[in-house]
């Protein structure tokens, strides 16, 4: 029964990866002799129906591709062996692999009675096969009925047992099969940090707790690229438009089988009244799914212009098909979870995944009693685009848990231990195999240089690239890009996990879009540009993007002198002058996007020329702009340069000359770094008889050289009732970056309406 074929598809995985388990460099060899003098490890994976071959697929993969560790066996089992649900088992044999045992375990009728009759069949049946096997360690994934069937008898037997997606929230009576095959299982990788907070929190022993991701993400994060037109054609008709048809995939609620049935029929009238292509995939074989069947047959779905009503459509191309929808509608878990990482729209009915984690791109519908409440979510969701989540995985699941195989150890008690801690104290880091830190990739596009830097949930810049920011759209976009692909690579190596990318960018900005309005004239060709979405698709990321001044409030209010303030201030001063305002704890965006664009307070009817095409703004008297011509028109009068001073002729005359001139002791030089300052003064006394914030924050380069000349304008300017408010200058060294990361850091992924 034990043959193995060649491999015939190689995936590999770049090395070194970026999870590692407390001493296992160290105890990797100590582990094998003692399993055996270098014994394989002997994994059995059984699979029961083609949802969580989708995830077991690539582990097996995996595993295949390290025969000097590990021997597969594979057993197929459930509805994979039953031509009313495609006959699955076939991809499993197309994917080349040795299916060592069938096992006929369905009882048919597809109610309660027949759940449970399936149960005790494979019950009666398991233990002549693993007997036969006799696996160190059998894989198991999920919350079907099937799975408890598998987890029992190899517990029973005193087979080790993995369990793959425990600790996950969703509804019905797949919960409490859930948490039971956990109580069976010894070890467990889990997909997102809620659940593996739930396993400890049921008292899982927190060393064989691994968050890994969903193995499916691993093949998910690549696929989109590849020829998808082919495959819409072949399934929906060769007239089809991508974004122009809907993905329906509903089954039964075993707890309201009758409610489930008739939420199906509602569905169904709903997309008939919507009138777009439609693929429906049948329902699984749970109890109520004959019902269901009968449904689409009394419409007759099978035979509607409109509609393609299929049993299975292989996994690769089933990928393809959501990452390329309309919309995709049901109560399926690869909505909530698989089809976040396309970002495509989703609407979830009913509470068959009530408690499970989404990314934005999900429309709950709790209460899908009527029509006309799923045909508007329908008008809601249908052809938009939501920037792709990994809540449930970073494409890196199957390295962590081939590593976390290979760390057990055989000849440990099988005897499971319970631990009892308070969940509060538990947080994801305590767990003493992972040592990733939660970061962001923050990017900041300067009117000078473009920066992008791993930050991390502390404020650390763990590291930074900084390349000139290009002239042109194209050449911008493409180094923004090529930065941000090399930096996530690098967080890899780093231990960093990356959870989205935050932007900052001068001129105007709807956040809400992640798109850049309107620029100032430092960034030329940077007008109506949309950024989330060339990110998203190449990072699968989320992307948020806002003002650099609105970032450098933000940075403020989460890492510095802003922490804690309700009511605050904050004027950047660099090339331009930005500013942000945080009122009673929130950042103000203003009606069109506009709010605190506190450079172009006018604080003079007859002053210079601003860029923003007014006159007597405070950047153009204040910022580095402003400095670098005042400089430029005393250099070129030769009145810039003092004893102990000179330029170079191959550099440019800038701010910075000028301040240096300041210093050594040129009046001219600090009478226009006086009257700046004055500006500056004059702007922020505005800005406290307008907003009345407890805190000034003067950040950016040029802050310290004006801190004094500001304070002395309150002191002369300002009313009495606001010259105690502090005016300080910022501790942090780059306001933008932290304020970009804190865009990801702060961000919360569940989304109900």
């Amino acid at each position: 029964m034990e043959t193995h074929a060649h491999l015939h598809r190689e995936q590999s995985y770049a090395g070194p990866h970026e999870l590692y388990f407390k001493k296992l460099s160290s105890k990797k060899k100590q582990v094998m002799e003692k399993n055996g003098n270098n014994r394989k490890l002997r994994v059995c994976v059984a699979t029961c129906n083609r949802a969580d071959y989708s995830k077991l697929a690539p582990i097996m993969f995996g595993i295949k591709t390290e025969p000097a560790f590990f021997e597969l066996d594979v057993v197929v089992l459930g509805s994979h062996l039953i031509d009313d649900y495609g006959n699955t088992y076939r991809m499993i044999e197309q994917d080349d692999f040795d299916i060592n045992t069938r096992l006929h375990t369905i009882v048919r009728g597809e109610d309660e009675a027949a759940m449970v009759e399936s149960v005790g069949l494979a019950l009666v049946k398991l233990p002549d096969v693993l007997n036969r096997l006799k696996p160190d360690i059998m894989i198991v994934h999920g919350d079907r009925f099937d799975a408890l069937a598998l987890a029992t008898s190899a517990a029973l037997m005193n087979i080790r047992i993995l369990h793959i997606e425990g600790g996950e929230v969703s509804g019905t009576i797949d919960d409490s099969i859930r948490h039971a095959i956990t109580k069976l299982a010894h070890y467990h990788v889990c997909c997102t940090r809620s659940a593996e907070q739930h396993l400890i929190s049921m008292c899982e022993d927190h060393d064989r707790i691994l968050l890994a991701g969903c193995p499916s993400y691993d093949k998910l994060l690549s696929a989109k690229n590849k020829d998808y037109m082919s495959i819409i054609r072949m399934w929906l008709g060769d007239d089809v438009k991508c974004k122009d048809y809907i993905v329906a995939l509903q089954h039964p609620v075993t707890t309201d089988i009758k409610h489930s049935i008739k939420m199906f029929e509602l569905t169904l009238d709903a997309l008939i009244s919507f009138n777009k292509r439609t693929l429906v995939l049948f329902p699984n074989i749970d109890a109520g799914s004959k019902e269901m069947v009968r449904v689409m047959r009394k419409k007759g779905i099978e035979h509607h212009p409109n509609f393609r009503a299929v049993k299975h459509v292989p996994f690769d191309q089933f990928i393809q098909l959501v990452a390329h929808a309309g919309c995709m509608i049901g109560n399926s878990s690869c909505g909530v979870r698989e089809v976040g990482a396309f970002g495509t729209p989703v609407i979830n009915l009913g509470t068959r995944q009530i408690g499970r984690e989404t990314g934005e791109n999900v429309l709950h519908v709790r209460d899908a009693d009527t029509q006309d409440k799923i045909l508007q979510a329908l008008h809601l969701q249908f052809g938009k685009q939501y920037p792709c989540s990994k809540i449930y995985g970073d494409g890196n699941a199957v390295p962590r848990i081939l590593k976390f195989l290979k760390s057990i150890d055989l000849q440990e008690p099988l005897q499971k231990k319970f631990c009892f801690p308070p969940v509060k104290e538990n947080i994801s880091q305590d767990i003493d195999h992972i040592l990733e830190t939660l970061s962001a990739l923050a990017v900041d596009l300067g009117g000078t240089n473009l920066r992008v830097a791993i930050v991390s949930m502390k404020g650390e810049i763990v590291k930074k690239y900084t390349q000139f920011n290009p002239k042109t759209y194209e050449e911008r976009i493409s180094l923004i890009l090529q930065m941000c692909v090399e930096a996530a690579a690098e967080a890899v190596k780093l231990n960093c996990r990356i959870l989205g990318v935050g932007i900052s960018t001068g001129g105007r900005v709807n956040p809400q879009e992640g798109v850049v309005l309107h620029s100032t004239k430092l960034i030329q060709e940077w007008n109506s540009v949309d950024l989330r979405t060339p990110l998203s698709d190449t990072l699968h990321l989320p992307v948020w993007v806002d003002n650099d001044g609105n970032c450098a409030a933000m940075a403020e209010r989460k890492f510095g002198q802003g922490k804690g303030q309700e009511n605050f201030v904050t004027l950047i001063t660099g090339t331009g002058i930005g500013g942000g305002i945080i009122h009673q704890h929130e950042l103000i965006h203003g009606s069109s996007f506009c709010a605190a664009e506190l450079g172009h307070l006018v604080v003079s009817l007859d002053g210079p020329d601003c860029s923003c095409g007014s006159h007597g703004c405070i950047e153009a008297y204040a910022s580095g702009m402003a400095l670098q011509r005042e400089a430029k028109k005393l250099h070129d009068e030769d009145l810039l340069l003092v004893e102990g001073m000179s330029v170079p002729k191959d550099e440019a005359v800038g701010a910075l000359h000028l301040i240096q001139a300041a210093k050594l002791g040129n009046v001219k030089a600090q009478s226009i770094l006086r009257t700046a300052g004055t500006a500056l003064g004059l702007g922020v006394v505005n800005i406290l008889h307008t907003m009345n914030p407890s805190l000034v924050i003067l950040s950016g380069v040029l802050a310290s050289h004006y801190i004094h000349i500001v304070k002395d304008v309150i002191r002369q300017q300002a009313l009495s009732s606001v010259q105690d408010v502090d005016v300080v200058v910022s501790d942090l060294v780059d306001p933008a970056l932290l304020g970009a990361a804190s865009m990801v850091l702060d961000y919360t992924t569940r989304r109900i309406h």
